[in-house]
């Protein structure tokens, strides 16, 4: 059974202490040792994914190769460890209850009642092993959605807890990710939280091997001292983890803290070789000492929170520090934008970056921007919808084609230039039925995006329904609006550009999903150094 390692993080005392950045940045030290490693994330809630979430409530859908649409999570996790995941990476609460009561429809457990114990753990646990058992990984770390005490996560702990006399202690570990609270008035740090939140791991019949501590100050040894005799654990197993400048320090933070030295002690593994860390320091040093800065515009409708747009930001940390730039970004809601003051609210900007969403709430904003961008010349990258409102401005203010529209905003406009996707038409069911995951795409000889990109055959992960309209493409070609990049496949247009402009370019795709710490995604390398480019050519005039 136990053919990988199990490593399972869990959470205490209050959600968003980080549990996605410690796993993804203990898989990172393993994997800089030399290890194969993968992470997985189980979410509690019943939605069979995040595809129906609105971003308000849940940030950005993450979608992988194989069209999972995933937990935000799993964005931290390919990009720092350069890896790829898939649809067993993210398991929820609905996938599982929703496979056993399939398996139940079809009489598959031979008319026994159906219990969480044995049959939904039994089902988590599947899921668990299901990487673990490919041969694939030595390591398989799994993050635990919320806190510790919350009734929806209870057969998840009870699923780990029988993971542990399956595969054998030395293949199992728990960390558990706590808060240390500093109580101002008292002026001293309270560990009472964690004794109670280990308190309630116990009573589930697991204790934690490694406690990880968040906290805002140094944890003095007196402390770590007291949190080990309570929780019952080694005081080398206390790990300090203070809050760092950039989420990319935690890794390095964590290797200082000796936390790979001690999952693999406890799990009996060789140390193999020193961590190889060299690029991921490179990449902190380029990071922190820019030799420029632009300021970039992030137009979009769920501005007011960032994790909505998680994996654009995190796209220009890794784009800027490529450049040796500061990219500081400003989000701007796009209802917010009008004709009469488009020049005022984006005028001082770099570049312009008219964001993915849904519906039709602050589109026209959406298509002023993109106006703005095209007259004025500045940079600018538009992202699935932010293409098709490329699409449709050029069409009402460069063709005349008045009353231009995409028929998700408006069924029966006169000139459909962005319409539903033949094989969307007849779909009852929204989840996970949009054209999801990876396809290829050939770039045009020439074009700016073959320019980014260094080669004509392409392939990026899509989330969408509705397209650009092909009637219209010779009517856009000739105008000055390409084509850059197409299915090969279906003639799908998969990106414009502007031939008469110094850098405009939209993709139906979302290239964010496929940057990483080490690797940034070229569209956004490339949209940058126009940026700086623009930037010092404004400068100069």
């Amino acid at each position: 059974m136990a053919s990988a390692k199990y490593i399972f993080v869990t959470g205490g005392v209050t959600s968003s202490l980080g549990k996605g950045i410690i796993s993804a940045s203990l898989g990172k030290l393993l994997q800089a040792r030399g290890f194969r490693v993968t992470i997985q994330k189980f979410d509690p809630y019943i939605n069979i994914d995040p595809g129906t979430l609105n971003p308000y409530e849940h940030g950005e859908c993450y979608v992988t190769n194989d069209g999972a649409e995933t937990d935000l999570d799993l964005g931290h996790y390919e990009r720092f460890l350069g890896i790829s995941t898939s649809q067993a990476n993210n398991i929820t609460t609905g996938r599982i209850y929703h496979n056993v009561i399939t398996a139940e429809r079809q009489g598959k457990f031979l008319g026994k009642t159906v219990q969480v114990v044995p049959h939904i753990t039994d089902e988590i646990k599947r899921n668990v092993y299901l990487l673990g058992e490919t041969g694939e990984y030595d390591f398989v770390i799994t993050e635990i959605g919320g806190c510790v005490g919350d009734i929806e996560s209870l057969p998840f702990i009870e699923a780990v807890r029988q993971v542990k006399w399956e595969v054998g202690p030395n293949n199992f570990l728990v960390i558990h990710l706590t808060l240390i609270p500093y109580l101002k008035s008292a002026g001293e740090l309270k560990t009472k939280p964690t004794q109670h939140s280990v308190k309630q791991l116990l009573e589930a019949g697991i204790q934690p091997d490694i406690l990880v501590c968040r906290s805002e100050h140094r944890l003095p040894q007196d402390i770590r001292k007291k949190l080990a005799l309570f929780c019952n654990v080694n005081i080398n197993s206390v790990i300090e983890a203070l809050d760092a400048e950039t989420i990319y320090d935690v890794p390095l933070l964590m290797l200082k803290e000796k936390l790979d030295e001690r999952v693999l002690s406890k799990m009996r593994m060789p140390h193999k070789q020193e961590p190889a860390i060299e690029h991921w320091k490179e990449f902190l040093g380029k990071l922190k000492n820019p030799t420029s800065d632009v300021c970039i515009g992030l137009v979009g409708k769920y501005v007011e929170l960032p994790d909505a747009y998680k994996s654009i930001i995190e796209s220009f940390v890794h784009a800027g520090a490529h450049n040796e730039c500061k990219v500081q970004l400003k989000l701007i809601h796009s209802e917010e934008i009008t004709a009469d003051n488009a020049a005022q609210m984006l005028g001082h900007l770099d570049g312009i970056l008219v964001a993915p969403g849904f519906g039709d709430r602050g589109i026209e904003g959406k298509i002023e921007t993109v106006r703005f961008a095209r007259e004025s010349g500045i940079p600018f990258l538009g992202i699935c919808l932010g293409m098709q409102c490329a699409v449709i401005e050029f069409a009402r203010n460069v063709l005349g084609l008045k009353g231009a529209n995409s028929t998700e905003m408006d069924k029966d406009t006169p000139h459909p230039v962005i319409a539903l996707m033949e094989d969307q038409k007849n779909l009852q069911e929204m989840g996970g039925t949009m054209r999801l995951g990876s396809y290829a795409c050939e770039l045009r000889k020439g074009s700016k995006a073959a320019q980014a990109y260094g080669k004509l055959k392409i392939s990026e992960r899509h989330r969408h329904r509705y397209e650009f309209n092909n009637q219209y493409l010779k009517e856009f070609e000739k105008a000055g609006m390409l084509a850059s990049g197409t299915n090969p496949d279906t003639g799908l247009v998969e990106m414009i550009e502007l031939k008469d402009h110094p850098w405009f370019v939209g993709g139906q795709f979302h290239p964010e999903l496929q940057s990483r710490v080490l690797t940034p995604h070229p569209l956004f390398i490339r949209f940058v150094k126009a940026a700086q480019e623009y930037k010092e050519k404004k400068q100069k005039d």
